[in-house]
């Protein structure tokens, strides 16, 4: 009989008998060698709890999914030109306009295409066309390769 199955048989043994039983139980396991004796103890010991998973990273933990959307982007047009948050509009600058989140919030602006994400703050309101969610910077367009495109089909996640 092999250790391992020697071990599972052990255990199989342990597991049967009742806690309630006063006395240990004896087993003998009989097989091509000499008979393997060992007792049972009818003490049944407690399994200890489970670990904990481990901690997502800050940013994985810290991460809220707002789906896909279609994002296009703006640039030279609307360059130092006044936000909806009172900032000048900085086309080298990582920044995006949203209808609805609140300004200075962050978001990772992922490709699926390319796999590329951007992190961006919400620094300005729009886009104005109903087919699109979010308006980028030209700047974190180029990060993720959307100008060549013009807009794009990408995953929005709220950070923190």
């Amino acid at each position: 009989m092999s250790r391992r199955s020697f071990k599972l048989l052990a255990l199989a043994a342990a597991i049967a008998v009742p806690a309630s039983a006063a006395t240990p139980v004896d087993h003998t396991v009989e097989g091509p060698a000499a008979p393997i004796r060992f007792e049972s103890s009818p003490v049944v010991q407690p399994v200890p709890a489970a670990p904990e998973p481990a901690p997502e990273t800050e940013a994985e933990a810290d991460t809220r999914s707002l789906g896909t959307g279609v994002a296009s982007y703006y640039g030279r047009k609307f360059h130092g030109r006044r936000t909806a948050s009172g900032e000048r509009f900085d086309m080298h600058a990582l920044t995006a306009a949203h209808r609805s989140l609140p300004f200075g919030s962050e978001v990772r602006v992922t490709d699926p295409r390319s796999g590329r994400s951007v992190t961006v703050r919400i620094n300005d309101r729009g886009p104005f066309s109903r087919s699109r969610t979010i308006d980028l910077s030209r700047a974190a367009a180029q990060e993720i390769g959307l100008v060549n495109r013009g807009h794009g089909t990408v995953e929005l996640e709220l950070l923190s």
